[in-house]
């Protein structure tokens, strides 16, 4: 027996993952248990053309994924030999019969060389070029025709029939019978797919189909999608054998299918999403198919068209109908069992652990025996696997577009099942809003007809919330400050407020605005808030950092604003420097500089006349820099209080407002100043940015100037352990302010480590060996070696951050984590930014950005082609008189103007190759080319680069995020391939607002922490605040190393609660002797 999924798409098709290649089909076939798989869209050129070069041959009509293409992972268990199939999807959309109809059809077809005539004949009829899924506007039974006559052992299908926009009987533009669309051709049609909305029994009901074979494929646009549906085989490996089985030529060929639940298909029920209507078919008939709430006509779902169609009543059983199994995705078992979001970082996790310990998904889902996967993945998900196999699957009905969602266990149960008392988590995830009419969805059938129960809906948000969110959420004074300790709910609260005052409230969500401190932290906010909210007043919530808002402010007042990079600031205090004649690094003038605009006086400054200078420099070449921005609005206020509007300020929400400066303070008073109501959570004993000019002081301030503001206090936190509390909350308490208290939530997890090492490299080969043991070994050495290790259970490396005071610290870590081949990511601003060929690359896309950053031009210029500083001027000078002209025709007049000058022949050929491609090509290959160009690809400090650039789609991105970027705004993977699992690895100040599992916090030295930096101490109670935080990251395992001189800061962790270990011994062996480092 084998599994067919036969209905999938590749990249070329649109609304499609870029992850739908050969290598990643075949990869995720093996995951899921799939043998047998369609390539999808044999009509695209590009696609075919793929497939020519990376399939071959295997059983007559099948092809299999060459051996170079072959990615190695999978389940450890033996992995699926995969086939591929050609097939493919085409869209018709045509007029008959008075109406216009739009179906869609899948074709098998028997070989590459039957796809290029059938593709060759299309081609004549439509563009079959733009879309892997071709829409042509021909008859349905016309393309069978041709379908046939390019290659007579076609299978024709139509696809999803009951879709209500795209298929054979939708609802919307389809027909009411199958000889009504393919007339005298109908012989020829042997197979229906059912789609994601309808599973057999409820086809069974239509007497009309009985002769005809029921499939169901994935219809999938991403490799995880695979298998959502599929259908069980028992036939010899090859084409004809495969169309035999569907076109009944061999009825016991085809066993079976795998089905959806049709409630979690999007279409199932009826109803209008725009206004959360679910409406059964008998709801919709009584408003006469109009929507009561707006008017608009009801999407009818596929229950009513079938009901529409149906000859036999609900319930009834085809005597010989196939039998099928009713399944949910894994990760959708695993998030509906746990709490979790299914896309999730650690329910991909989970996934990925099951599949290693147990093997392919189906076998997981349909044999393994529950004792097992209670073993790997523990007993929520055991019950819950067991729930899905009994058919106790709680539903959700999907419909006007909308998936639907399944229940397995609820929260009170998952807490008995787990050990755990209360549901505050912080990833569990928001369910969408109950649908207006929907009521609880009838029982469906697993494998034959039988009653299902049905979950009580879900709880609202409010109802997930303790009692001092609760009030921090629903207070209506009109200054709120919340002071929230680490993991008690601090996004969690700020986004229930969002939700409360937009859903509860009606507050228009144009007139909020919420403050973070990082471009990461924006965008995580916005996804949480698309999650619980409306799309439209999702994206209608202003959400921004205060140097995005700002910049945004003053785009809409003025007609450019054009940012000055650090590169670009660097080279001007440089020439600063040189001008005055100071022994100063550029660098510590910038720091300098930005103390001052961060609203330090000017006593305190060493340098003010080298400040002034920056800054007279900087406004001759009308450019701002970072600090630039907050201070130019604040400007236009104080000329004018009415300069921006107030509108979007009626509610400011700000999030991490301990790391308020004077500055922001400032802003944050003129945006609440008209009608403005203020909502500020954070933590005082987090406030790290002290060199920024923030001041954990900044609430007491906030107090002095509102005396009549309400002030509410988080206590509980559901993060970390109590034993990782119990060492942190001592350390704290040493600052001013008295004993910290906060209550651990969670159950007890084990005892913080201490691990002793020689010094700093030993601790990245400590760290490196500890890794290997948590996710249970990288290599067959490392897997053999952890069998017998008392760790129960494996990580991910996702799971997993290495935290760090210095940036020295972390090259150490990376040659470590290098050497064992452990995928990792770094996470924030490094040394590498500082390198002049990382300068002058950045420089030059900024140029290329920005035609009038003279600036980025003449940095671009010296830093990667030698331009002689006399000359950089002289191009200045001559540029400044063509602001505003294109790119292309600056570079021509350069050219007229300074013919035969050598840096310029090297470096405009460079500029105008690459100008083309800027909004076409992502930005790694576009540093990728101009780095070969230059010779810099071996370069270390731009190969960094090239890895950060990775992860950014678009050139403008990158560039944004470079200049405006905070922490751990900028990540760098340690290929240039993105892992889709990896290590972190971050400084203490980036880890600030991260969560993980496990925690190995580093250099806990002295002199490291705290800091002493050009013989001076950093403060010493912000650097406890910074061991404060970094503690505090780490949910269930913290590991802390030191050197033989320990920082002070451990001896103020009750001793009693530090599990020493001994210091690792010896050096590790060499790598001949096996093929681990260790």
């Amino acid at each position: 027996m084998y599994i067919a999924d036969l209905h999938i798409h590749s990249k070329y098709s649109r609304a499609t993952s870029k992850e739908c290649v050969p290598e990643y089909l075949e990869l995720w076939a093996r995951k899921k248990g799939i043998s047998l798989l369609g390539t999808g869209d044999f009509t695209h050129p590009a696609w075919r053309k793929e497939l020519w070069e990376k399939l071959e041959p295997a059983e007559p009509g099948l092809y299999t994924l060459k051996k170079e293409f072959q990615f190695p992972e999978g389940p450890d268990a033996q992995s699926t030999s995969v086939r591929f199939v050609v097939t493919g999807e085409i869209s018709s959309i045509y007029k008959k019969n008075g109406k216009v109809r739009k179906v869609h059809n899948l074709i098998l077809l028997p070989s590459l060389e039957a796809a290029e005539e059938l593709s060759r004949r299309l081609e004549l009829i439509g563009n079959i070029h733009s879309d892997g899924r071709p829409i042509l506007g021909l008859d349905s039974r016309d393309l069978l025709e041709t379908a046939l006559e390019a290659a007579p052992e076609a299978v024709f299908i139509p696809a999803h029939i009951w879709t209500p926009h795209f298929s054979l009987f939708g609802a919307f533009s389809g027909f009411d019978s199958i000889e009504e669309c393919f007339e005298d051709l109908t012989p020829h049609i042997h197979a229906l797919e059912t789609g994601l909305s309808s599973d057999p029994p409820m086809n069974w009901r239509i007497s009309a189909l009985d002769s005809y074979t029921l499939i169901s494929n994935s219809d999938a646009h991403s490799p995880a999608k695979l298998g959502r549906e599929a259908n069980l085989l028992e036939t010899e490996l090859s084409y004809s054998e495969l169309a035999n089985a569907i076109q009944g030529r061999n009825p016991d060929g085809l066993l079976g299918t795998i089905e959806f639940f049709p409630e979690e298909g999007k279409y199932h029920y009826d109803g209008h999403r725009n206004c959360h209507l679910c409406l059964k078919p008998s709801e919709t008939e009584q408003y006469g198919g109009r929507c009561p709430i707006c008017g608009k006509k009801i999407t009818i779902g596929v229950q009513h068209r079938v009901e529409q169609l149906a000859d036999r009543p609900e319930g009834f059983v085809k005597p010989n109908g196939k039998a099928f199994e009713s399944l949910v995705p894994l990760p959708e078992v695993i998030a509906a069992s746990t709490s979790h979001s299914p896309a999730s970082v650690k329910v991909l996790a989970q996934y990925e652990a099951m599949l290693k310990r147990l093997g392919s998904e189906f076998s997981i889902l349909r044999e393994t025996p529950l004792e097992e996967i209670g073993k790997a993945a523990g007993p929520c998900i055991q019950e819950g696997i067991r729930r899905l196999r009994d058919g106790q699957v709680g539903r959700e009905p999907g419909y006007d577009g909308a998936y639907g969602v399944i229940h397995l266990l609820e929260q009170s149960e998952i807490e008995a099942i787990s050990g755990q008392t209360s549901l505050f988590g912080s990833d569990v995830p928001v369910r969408r809003p109950t649908p207006k009419s929907a009521q609880p969805p009838p029982a469906g059938p697993i494998a034959s007809p039988t009653q299902q129960k049905v979950s009580p809906g879900p709880q609202s948000r409010i109802e997930q919330l303790n009692s001092e969110q609760l009030l921090a959420v629903t207070s209506q004074e009109p200054i709120i400050e919340v002071i929230a300790g680490p993991g008690t709910g601090k996004t969690k609260t700020l986004v229930s407020r969002i939700i409360y005052s937009v859903e509860q409230l009606h507050e228009p969500p144009g007139e909020l605005t919420a403050v973070t401190f990082t471009n990461k932290a924006a965008g995580e906010l916005r996804q949480r808030l698309k999650c619980a909210l409306p799309a439209k007043a999702a994206n209608a919530v202003h959400i921004g950092t205060f140097h995005s808002l700002c910049l945004k402010l003053l785009t809409g007042l003025r007609s450019k604003v054009t940012l000055a990079g650090e590169a670009e600031a660097l080279d001007i205090a440089s020439q600063v420097l040189r001008l005055l004649g100071l022994k100063l690094s550029p660098r510590r003038l910038l720091q300098e500089v930005s103390k001052w605009k961060n609203g330090f006086s000017e006593e305190a400054l060493e340098h003010p006349g080298a400040c002034q200078e920056y800054c007279r420099r900087l406004s001759e070449r009308k450019l701002l820099d970072f600090d630039d921005l907050l201070l130019e609005v604040l400007r236009e206020y104080e000329r004018d209080p009415d300069a921006f509007p107030s509108k979007p300020f009626r509610q400011i929400l700000v999030d991490e407002f301990q790391d308020c400066n004077a500055v922001q303070f400032k802003l944050l008073r003129y945006w609440s100043k008209k009608n403005g109501r203020l909502f500020v959570i954070g933590d005082p004993d987090q406030s790290v940015y002290g060199f920024r000019g923030s001041d954990p002081a900044c609430f007491k301030r906030l107090q002095e100037e509102y005396p009549e503001l309400q002030a509410v206090r988080l206590k509980t936190n559901y993060r970390s352990s109590p034993e990782i509390l119990s060492c942190a909350l001592p350390v704290i308490s040493h600052n001013p302010g008295g004993k910290r208290e906060l209550e651990a939530f969670r159950p007890p997890q084990g005892a913080v480590r201490f691990l002793p090492c020689e010094n700093g490299l030993s601790q990245g080969i400590a760290i490196a060996k500890e890794i290997n043991a948590m996710v249970g070994g990288i290599d067959m050495l490392d897997a053999q070696s952890c069998v017998s290790s008392q760790r129960e259970t494996s990580r991910d490396f996702s799971e997993i951050a290495i935290l760090y005071r210095t940036h020295h610290e972390a090259e150490l870590l990376e040659k470590c984590l290098q050497r064992e081949s452990i995928p990792y990511v770094v996470a924030g601003r490094e040394d590498f930014l500082r390198h002049d060929k990382v300068r002058g690359l950045t420089c030059f896309f900024q140029f290329l950005s920005e035609p009038d950053d003279l600036t980025a031009l003449a940095v671009c210029l010296k830093l990667l082609f030698s331009c002689p500083e006399d000359l950089s001027e002289s191009l200045q000078r001559f540029l400044s008189s063509y602001q505003g002209y294109s790119l292309p025709k600056k570079l021509e007049l350069l050219e007229n103007e300074y013919r035969n000058v050598g840096v310029l022949t090297v470096s405009l050929p460079l500029f105008r190759s690459i100008y083309p491609l800027l909004e076409k090509k992502k930005p790694a290959k576009l540093l990728e080319t101009a780095a070969l160009e230059l010779s810099l690809e071996q370069e270390p400090a731009v190969q960094k680069l090239l890895n950060t650039a990775s992860f950014y789609s678009k050139t403008s991105e990158l560039l944004a995020q470079l200049i405006l970027g905070q922490e751990s705004d900028l990540t760098r993977s340690c290929k240039k391939n993105r892992f889709s699992s990896a290590v972190t690895l971050t400084t203490l100040h980036g880890s600030k607002g991260l969560e993980f599992p496990v925690v190995f916090l580093c250099g806990v030295n002295q002199g490291n922490l705290p800091l002493e930096a050009q013989g001076r101490m950093q403060s010493i109670e912000e650097e406890r605040r910074l061991f404060y935080v970094g503690m505090t990251r780490a949910k269930d395992e913290l590991i802390l190393l030191s050197s033989d001189h320990p920082s002070p800061f451990l001896g103020e962790i009750p001793q009693e609660l530090l599990k020493r270990e001994a210091r690792p011994a010896g050096k590790a062996p060499h790598p001949a002797q096996q093929l681990s480092l260790f």
